[in-house]
């Protein structure tokens, strides 16, 4: 797959983005495992600003490299450039960080993630169970 680069920079506008059922976040797959069952996800991300995911424990780890933006989750603020590593059993809410009633922008970005997960998330607001890498990867919403 070939993603849309303009200036050195992902070319947000031409990104064929997949609505999640979560507000504001959408996702592009790179690539799946395939089967059935969790497997292997690598993905961008894209949450709007003040938009984010509910409460979710991941079944295997997660590396997830912030490409813009930032998002706050249980362990601090994220920004542009820095690498976490989510391992198996971790659980947190990511919200991307900026304005929710103002349009993204330069002065209010949207939160881009390069995200590689295995195994899965389990939803914790609902108990319900993923079967890709992110909560939103295999539901017929889009959304976990």
């Amino acid at each position: 797959m070939q993603l849309p680069w303009k200036d050195g920079r992902l070319d947000e506008a031409r990104v064929a983005w997949r609505a999640t059922r979560h507000e504001g976040i959408e996702w592009c797959p790179v690539h799946e495992a395939p089967g059935a069952g969790p497997r292997e996800t690598l993905a961008v991300i894209r949450m709007a600003p003040g938009r984010g995911y509910p409460p979710h424990e991941h079944l295997d780890s997660e590396d997830v490299l912030v490409l813009a933006g930032g998002y706050r989750a249980e362990l601090g603020e994220h920004r542009a450039g820095q690498w976490l590593r989510y391992e198996r059993g971790s659980r947190h809410s990511p919200v991307a960080l900026g304005d929710p009633s103002r349009p993204s922008g330069p002065d209010n970005p949207a939160c881009l993630l390069w995200a590689h997960a295995r195994g899965g998330v389990r939803n914790l607001e609902v108990g319900e169970s993923s079967q890709g890498g992110f909560p939103e990867a295999h539901d017929s919403g889009h959304g976990g």
